[in-house]
């Protein structure tokens, strides 16, 4: 399973940490929709 996981994350390289950034952006979206009525 580590070694397959370690297989993967070689291979992918900056396609993972593409991924990884669009992920965290999603999140900040969210996490700011939620909040936005308690601004308003």
């Amino acid at each position: 399973m580590v070694q397959q996981v370690k297989t993967v994350v070689s291979r992918s390289g900056m396609e993972l940490v593409q991924d990884l950034v669009g992920a965290v952006a999603l999140i900040v979206i969210l996490v700011g929709s939620l909040h936005l009525p308690g601004l308003v």
